[in-house]
């Protein structure tokens, strides 16, 4: 039992230090799927995966998630904010006679 139990550690170990590496690294995926038909094509996918700590994420200026309004308060409130300056703009423009 005790032999299982140290295989299992050092297996889980040994994957704690990939995953550690490969965040601390990054590793970046990249693949197109082209989907055609008589040589006209109908579908064109392009995936690219980044796995990356936050820190190494933003060390490489990505920082998408700070702006993203579903994942930060902050952003929210900029979102906000912007609307409603948006709004005055447009009666402060109508009141003008500016056309856009």
């Amino acid at each position: 039992m005790s032999d299982q139990r140290m295989q299992h550690s050092i297996q889980g170990s040994s994957l704690a230090d990939i995953l550690e590496r490969v965040l601390d690294k990054g590793i970046v995926i990249a693949g197109d799927i082209t989907i055609s038909l008589v040589n006209v094509e109908l579908l064109s996918i392009k995936l690219r995966l980044l796995i990356a700590s936050v820190d190494k994420a933003m060390e490489m200026g990505i920082n998408w998630w700070e702006s993203d309004p579903y994942l930060s308060t902050r952003a929210q409130q900029l979102e906000e904010e912007n609307r409603l300056l948006r709004e005055r703009l447009d009666r402060l423009e109508a009141r003008l006679g500016v056309v856009a």
